[in-house]
């Protein structure tokens, strides 16, 4: 029997259910609120509302918890590569043996592209944002293989069809780079990693095969576990909102990718490099900068700093802190933005303004930090966000499809203007 809570609304009192989740998180049932009491609650931004039941990640804020299916980031980091954690996402269990090959052999079968989709590439303007071209050409992709417009959530259709997302999306990530950079596009070669497959993509030249080094495959992977999902964020929380209407899986994760593109969500490690740039060109020196984001009055902010779920430390960046260090060093990098990255980090790590108020590099700094370091072009780095939350888009669309799909219709309260009647042009 569930716990109640009593609401005492003009002088009626209505009890709700008190639900609690696996981690001892609690809510309240208001399903039959408006029905019962004829009201409805408030919550721009929804951060005080539960949309749904999910079993596929666990976020604790306030301690710095992060899991996937139960399993620790901090072990998956360290344990499992990409494709393995989006099997563990998709499927909730790690796979055996055979399973992940199974799994990986059909990445690889699906990693071409249809030879007519090539051809769509080259009408998108070359100032075309990479995002803008990832989210249609995921939708036209679709076209090419109508069979997954209606498809099952479990079977041989699914496994198939999520295998050819979390392929596809690289081949149009890096064909969209290679297009825009005026090269020659790089088709991919079944015979590399997941990530070094990509990265052929990108820097391949006819002239000049890419080399993947053991540092970049390792850093790139664990980029896109630590990104592979994160609980009920702006772009899931969208597959969701688009799923419900029985979108198919490939609209629906488009429209994850045009939330993604938003500067406040995936645009935040590309924000972290620009005001690296930014201070660099200033040629200030970084104390300025620290006492601008200390003054209250001031609406510079520091990009990379603290974040609006953990309030204490992001677990995703103690992570990527370790390799973002590790791929510098092997690659002896002399870059100017990267050395004020890293002086900026030790000062506000020892700052007490910062550590007070848990103003820690999060996980948008590093991963910024790793990009740049890899060669990513800076208007790339939220396709590869992009391409790391693909296996958390494909397991939220498909746990809708599987547990009491209802379309998601959200209340309102009108401020506007009461009735009055139509005014005549002559006497406007």
């Amino acid at each position: 029997m569930s716990d109640k809570a009593t609401l005492n609304i003009e002088g009626k009192s209505y009890e709700f259910d008190v639900i609690t989740g696996s981690e001892n998180e609690k809510c309240i049932d208001i399903q039959e609120l408006r029905s019962k009491t004829g009201y409805i609650t408030m919550d721009p931004g929804f951060g005080n509302t539960g949309s749904c039941y999910s079993s596929i990640t666990y976020v604790d804020g306030a301690n710095g918890v992060l899991r996937y299916r139960g399993i620790p980031i901090e072990e998956l980091a360290l344990k499992a590569g990409f494709t393995e954690t989006a099997y563990l996402i998709l499927y909730g269990k790690l796979p055996n043996e055979n399973e992940l090959k199974s799994f990986s052999d059909r990445i690889r079968e699906h990693a071409p592209i249809h030879t007519n989709l090539e051809h769509h590439f080259s009408g998108f303007p070359k100032s075309a944002p990479p995002m803008a071209i990832l989210s249609a050409m995921l939708n036209l992709v679709s076209c090419f293989h109508p069979e997954v417009l209606d498809v099952p959530t479990t079977g041989d259709e699914f496994d198939r069809t999520a295998a050819l997302l979390l392929s596809k999306v690289r081949t149009i990530a890096a064909f969209a780079y290679r297009m825009a950079a005026g090269k020659p596009i790089n088709h991919p070669n079944p015979n590399l990693s997941y990530c070094g497959n990509f990265l052929h993509m990108m820097f391949s030249d006819p002239y000049n095969e890419y080399e993947v080094s053991p540092e970049i495959d390792k850093a790139l992977n664990l980029f896109l576990v630590l990104h592979a999902d994160h609980e009920q964020n702006c772009s899931t929380s969208t597959v969701r909102v688009v799923g419900s209407s029985r979108a198919n899986l490939f609209s629906s994760v488009a429209a994850g990718v045009c939330a993604l593109w938003g500067p406040l969500h995936g645009g935040a490690n590309a924000a972290v490099i620009s005001m690296l740039d930014a201070i660099k060109q200033s040629g200030r020196p970084l104390t300025y900068y620290l006492d601008r984001a200390k003054d209250k009055d001031d609406d510079f902010r520091l990009m990379g700093f603290g974040h609006r779920v953990y309030k204490n430390f992001d677990p995703r960046s103690i992570i990527l802190k370790k390799q973002v260090h590790n791929v510098l060093t092997a690659l002896k990098i002399d870059d100017d933005l990267l050395k004020i990255a890293m002086e900026l980090e030790e000062i506000t790590l020892q700052d007490d303004y910062f550590i007070s108020r848990h103003l820690y590099p999060n996980v948008d700094f590093y991963s910024g930090i790793l990009l740049r370091a890899i060669g990513i072009p800076l208007d790339m780095y939220t396709v590869m966000f992009a391409i790391g939350r693909m296996p958390g888009w494909i397991a939220n669309w498909k746990e809708l499809h599987d547990h009491h799909l209802r379309i998601s219709r959200p209340r309102q309260i009108y401020t506007g203007n009461t009735e009055h009647p139509f005014i005549p042009m002559n006497q406007r």
